[in-house]
C-alpha cells in the first residue's frame, strides 16, 4: 500500500471512533473529538 514501512505505520497505527469516525492516537482511550470511549483499531488488511 505505502511506499515504505514508516509511511504505512503512520497511516495504519491509529484508532477510529465508532461514533464520529475521527482518527485518534493508538494509545487513546477516549475520542479526541466527541469524548466517546467506543474506539477500534483501524483495519490493517485492504478490503476487496
Amino acid at each position: 500500500m505505502a511506499r515504505f514501512p514508516e509511511a504505512e505505520a503512520r497511516l495504519l497505527n491509529v484508532k477510529v471512533c465508532m461514533k464520529c469516525n475521527a482518527r485518534n492516537a493508538i494509545r487513546a482511550s477516549i475520542c479526541r473529538k466527541c469524548g466517546s470511549n467506543q474506539l477500534r483499531t483501524k483495519n490493517k488488511e485492504r478490503k476487496a
